[in-house]
Protein backbone atom coordinates (compact mmCIF):
# COMPACT_ATOMS: atom_id res chain seq x y z
CA UNK A 1 0.00 0.00 0.00
CA UNK A 2 2.95 2.24 -0.86
CA UNK A 3 0.88 3.90 -3.86
CA UNK A 4 -0.89 6.65 -1.43
CA UNK A 5 -2.24 9.78 -3.44
CA UNK A 6 -3.91 13.04 -2.42
CA UNK A 7 -6.59 14.99 -4.39
CA UNK A 8 -8.30 18.15 -2.82
CA UNK A 9 -11.70 19.21 -4.15
CA UNK A 10 -13.90 22.18 -2.41
CA UNK A 11 -11.67 22.76 0.69
CA UNK A 12 -11.76 19.23 1.59
CA UNK A 13 -8.30 17.01 0.90
CA UNK A 14 -8.94 13.23 0.44
CA UNK A 15 -6.59 10.18 0.61
CA UNK A 16 -6.62 7.18 -1.55
CA UNK A 17 -4.60 4.29 -2.17
CA UNK A 18 -3.67 4.74 -5.75
CA UNK A 19 -7.13 3.86 -7.24
CA UNK A 20 -10.66 6.64 -7.49
CA UNK A 21 -11.76 5.03 -3.72
CA UNK A 22 -11.76 7.66 -1.02
CA UNK A 23 -10.18 6.00 1.99
CA UNK A 24 -9.99 9.33 4.29
CA UNK A 25 -10.69 12.99 3.97
CA UNK A 26 -10.21 16.01 5.78
CA UNK A 27 -11.72 19.46 5.44
CA UNK A 28 -8.53 21.97 5.55
CA UNK A 29 -10.05 24.33 7.50
CA UNK A 30 -10.68 22.33 10.22
CA UNK A 31 -7.86 19.40 10.51
CA UNK A 32 -9.47 17.71 13.64
CA UNK A 33 -13.78 17.83 12.14
CA UNK A 34 -15.28 14.41 10.88
CA UNK A 35 -15.90 15.14 7.09
CA UNK A 36 -17.69 11.58 6.20
CA UNK A 37 -21.04 10.68 7.42
CA UNK A 38 -19.85 7.03 8.04
CA UNK A 39 -17.01 8.29 10.12
CA UNK A 40 -19.44 10.58 12.01
CA UNK A 41 -21.62 7.19 13.09
CA UNK A 42 -18.26 5.53 14.01
CA UNK A 43 -18.45 7.73 16.87
CA UNK A 44 -22.26 6.21 18.45
CA UNK A 45 -20.23 4.44 20.56
CA UNK A 46 -19.84 7.66 22.60
CA UNK A 47 -23.71 7.21 23.39
CA UNK A 48 -22.99 4.47 25.24
CA UNK A 49 -19.77 4.57 26.81
CA UNK A 50 -18.99 8.16 28.67
CA UNK A 51 -15.44 8.06 29.50
CA UNK A 52 -13.16 5.16 28.07
CA UNK A 53 -9.50 4.87 28.93
CA UNK A 54 -8.27 3.36 25.77
CA UNK A 55 -9.64 3.89 22.58
CA UNK A 56 -8.01 2.03 19.50
CA UNK A 57 -8.38 2.18 15.77
CA UNK A 58 -8.12 -0.01 13.17
CA UNK A 59 -7.19 1.26 9.86
CA UNK A 60 -5.96 4.43 10.54
CA UNK A 61 -6.89 5.93 6.66
CA UNK A 62 -6.86 9.58 6.65
CA UNK A 63 -6.63 9.96 10.48
CA UNK A 64 -10.16 11.23 11.45
CA UNK A 65 -11.41 9.37 14.27
CA UNK A 66 -7.74 8.73 15.16
CA UNK A 67 -7.46 12.85 15.34
CA UNK A 68 -11.08 13.28 16.97
CA UNK A 69 -10.74 10.83 19.71
CA UNK A 70 -7.58 12.26 20.57
CA UNK A 71 -9.01 16.09 21.01
CA UNK A 72 -12.39 14.81 22.70
CA UNK A 73 -11.28 12.50 25.05
CA UNK A 74 -7.90 13.48 26.70
CA UNK A 75 -8.97 11.09 29.67
CA UNK A 76 -8.11 8.24 27.07
CA UNK A 77 -5.05 6.54 25.40
CA UNK A 78 -6.11 6.55 21.79
CA UNK A 79 -4.19 3.81 19.78
CA UNK A 80 -4.42 3.52 16.43
CA UNK A 81 -2.87 0.56 14.59
CA UNK A 82 -1.43 0.20 10.59
CA UNK A 83 0.17 -1.41 8.06
CA UNK A 84 1.18 0.75 5.96
CA UNK A 85 4.13 2.95 6.83
CA UNK A 86 3.55 5.42 3.74
CA UNK A 87 -0.40 5.89 5.20
CA UNK A 88 1.29 7.10 8.41
CA UNK A 89 3.53 9.13 6.94
CA UNK A 90 0.81 11.06 4.82
CA UNK A 91 -1.05 11.46 7.67
CA UNK A 92 1.94 13.34 9.70
CA UNK A 93 2.82 15.36 6.26
CA UNK A 94 -0.64 15.86 4.82
CA UNK A 95 -3.55 15.00 7.54
CA UNK A 96 -2.56 17.18 9.96
CA UNK A 97 -2.07 13.83 12.55
CA UNK A 98 0.12 14.77 15.79
CA UNK A 99 3.16 12.70 16.94
CA UNK A 100 3.05 10.20 19.01
CA UNK A 101 2.87 11.23 23.00
CA UNK A 102 1.28 9.68 25.93
CA UNK A 103 -2.02 10.01 24.74
CA UNK A 104 -1.79 9.24 21.35
CA UNK A 105 0.21 6.01 19.53
CA UNK A 106 0.19 5.00 15.99
CA UNK A 107 1.63 1.78 16.05
CA UNK A 108 2.73 -0.20 12.23
CA UNK A 109 1.42 -3.55 12.72
CA UNK A 110 -0.69 -5.83 11.14
CA UNK A 111 -4.28 -5.84 12.83
CA UNK A 112 -4.85 -9.13 13.06
CA UNK A 113 -1.75 -9.37 14.48
CA UNK A 114 -2.96 -6.74 17.06
CA UNK A 115 -6.11 -8.12 17.96
CA UNK A 116 -4.79 -12.06 18.28
CA UNK A 117 -2.02 -10.32 21.06
CA UNK A 118 -2.69 -12.06 24.39
CA UNK A 119 -1.25 -8.87 25.49
CA UNK A 120 -4.43 -6.63 24.26
CA UNK A 121 -6.93 -9.18 25.72
CA UNK A 122 -9.63 -7.63 27.83
CA UNK A 123 -8.25 -4.17 27.63
CA UNK A 124 -9.69 -2.06 25.27
CA UNK A 125 -12.95 0.21 26.15
CA UNK A 126 -13.69 0.77 22.36
CA UNK A 127 -12.39 -0.48 19.44
CA UNK A 128 -13.25 1.05 15.59
CA UNK A 129 -12.47 -1.07 12.56
CA UNK A 130 -12.58 0.34 9.20
CA UNK A 131 -9.56 -2.17 7.16
CA UNK A 132 -9.52 -1.43 3.30
CA UNK A 133 -7.58 -2.52 0.93
CA UNK A 134 -7.08 0.01 -2.56
CA UNK A 135 -9.46 -2.40 -4.21
CA UNK A 136 -12.02 -1.67 -1.27
CA UNK A 137 -13.88 -4.47 -2.30
CA UNK A 138 -14.99 -5.52 1.05
CA UNK A 139 -13.15 -5.45 4.68
CA UNK A 140 -10.02 -6.65 5.01
CA UNK A 141 -10.48 -8.80 7.71
CA UNK A 142 -14.17 -10.37 7.58
CA UNK A 143 -13.66 -13.62 9.52
CA UNK A 144 -15.48 -15.36 12.52
CA UNK A 145 -12.22 -15.59 14.14
CA UNK A 146 -10.81 -11.77 13.44
CA UNK A 147 -14.13 -10.45 15.24
CA UNK A 148 -14.02 -13.00 18.38
CA UNK A 149 -10.50 -11.70 18.22
CA UNK A 150 -11.90 -8.03 17.98
CA UNK A 151 -14.69 -9.09 20.70
CA UNK A 152 -11.40 -10.56 23.43
CA UNK A 153 -9.66 -7.32 23.12
CA UNK A 154 -12.80 -5.27 24.59
CA UNK A 155 -13.30 -4.86 28.58
CA UNK A 156 -16.43 -6.51 29.70
CA UNK A 157 -18.53 -3.42 29.03
CA UNK A 158 -16.31 -2.72 25.69
CA UNK A 159 -18.03 -2.19 22.02
CA UNK A 160 -16.20 -1.88 18.46
CA UNK A 161 -18.08 -0.20 15.68
CA UNK A 162 -16.97 -1.47 11.95
CA UNK A 163 -17.56 0.29 9.10
CA UNK A 164 -19.01 -2.34 6.23
CA UNK A 165 -18.50 -0.97 2.45
CA UNK A 166 -19.20 -4.03 0.90
CA UNK A 167 -21.54 -5.89 -1.58
CA UNK A 168 -24.80 -6.97 0.30
CA UNK A 169 -24.31 -10.62 0.55
CA UNK A 170 -20.71 -9.43 2.13
CA UNK A 171 -22.75 -7.29 5.06
CA UNK A 172 -24.61 -10.50 5.99
CA UNK A 173 -21.36 -12.76 6.15
CA UNK A 174 -19.93 -9.75 8.44
CA UNK A 175 -23.00 -9.10 10.55
CA UNK A 176 -22.95 -13.39 10.90
CA UNK A 177 -19.67 -13.31 12.29
CA UNK A 178 -20.50 -10.88 14.47
CA UNK A 179 -22.93 -12.35 16.06
CA UNK A 180 -21.22 -15.13 16.96
CA UNK A 181 -18.37 -13.11 18.53
CA UNK A 182 -20.57 -10.46 20.54
CA UNK A 183 -23.46 -10.70 22.79
CA UNK A 184 -25.18 -7.96 20.65
CA UNK A 185 -25.46 -6.30 17.23
CA UNK A 186 -26.66 -3.40 15.36
CA UNK A 187 -26.46 -1.51 12.77
CA UNK A 188 -27.35 2.05 11.07
CA UNK A 189 -28.56 2.84 7.50
CA UNK A 190 -27.02 2.57 4.86
CA UNK A 191 -25.54 6.24 4.19
CA UNK A 192 -25.42 7.80 0.34
CA UNK A 193 -22.19 6.37 -0.13
CA UNK A 194 -23.27 2.93 0.35
CA UNK A 195 -21.50 2.44 3.90
CA UNK A 196 -22.94 0.70 6.61
CA UNK A 197 -22.13 1.29 10.40
CA UNK A 198 -22.48 -1.98 12.63
CA UNK A 199 -21.83 -2.36 16.49
CA UNK A 200 -20.80 -5.16 18.48
CA UNK A 201 -21.16 -5.39 21.98
CA UNK A 202 -19.24 -7.25 24.51
CA UNK A 203 -22.51 -7.47 26.84
CA UNK A 204 -25.64 -6.24 25.53
CA UNK A 205 -26.80 -3.21 26.79
CA UNK A 206 -29.77 -2.06 28.07
CA UNK A 207 -31.19 0.56 25.94
CA UNK A 208 -33.54 3.49 27.17
CA UNK A 209 -34.09 5.67 24.21
CA UNK A 210 -34.98 8.96 26.02
CA UNK A 211 -31.59 8.64 27.79
CA UNK A 212 -29.53 7.88 24.68
CA UNK A 213 -31.65 11.40 23.03
CA UNK A 214 -30.78 13.29 25.86
CA UNK A 215 -27.02 11.81 25.55
CA UNK A 216 -27.03 12.46 22.16
CA UNK A 217 -27.79 15.93 22.62
CA UNK A 218 -25.19 16.88 24.89
CA UNK A 219 -22.38 15.14 22.48
CA UNK A 220 -23.99 17.45 19.34
CA UNK A 221 -23.26 20.26 21.64
CA UNK A 222 -20.01 19.10 22.39
CA UNK A 223 -18.56 18.25 18.88
CA UNK A 224 -21.16 19.50 16.47
CA UNK A 225 -21.74 15.89 15.46
CA UNK A 226 -25.96 14.98 14.44
CA UNK A 227 -26.00 12.38 16.95
CA UNK A 228 -29.89 12.38 17.31
CA UNK A 229 -30.18 11.29 13.67
CA UNK A 230 -27.97 8.16 14.95
CA UNK A 231 -30.38 7.42 17.62
CA UNK A 232 -32.87 7.88 15.20
CA UNK A 233 -31.48 4.88 13.14
CA UNK A 234 -30.76 2.26 15.87
CA UNK A 235 -34.72 3.00 17.28
CA UNK A 236 -35.37 2.42 13.16
CA UNK A 237 -33.19 -0.84 13.58
CA UNK A 238 -34.75 -2.13 16.65
CA UNK A 239 -38.29 -1.63 15.26
CA UNK A 240 -37.43 -3.69 12.29
CA UNK A 241 -35.81 -6.13 13.70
Amino acid sequence: MNNVTITEADGVRNMHFGTRWVQGSMRLDDPFALELEYVQQMMIWALFIHQPKSIVQLGLGAGALTKFCYRHFPQARTTAIELSSAVITANHAMFALPPNNSRLHVIEMDAMNFVQDPGNRGVVDVLQVDLYDADAHGPVFQSAEFYQACADCLTPQGMMTVNLFCDYPDHGKNLEAMDHAFEAVAWLPEVHDGNVVAMGFKQAPSVDFDQLYARAVLFRRDTGLPAESWVDGLQAWMQGA
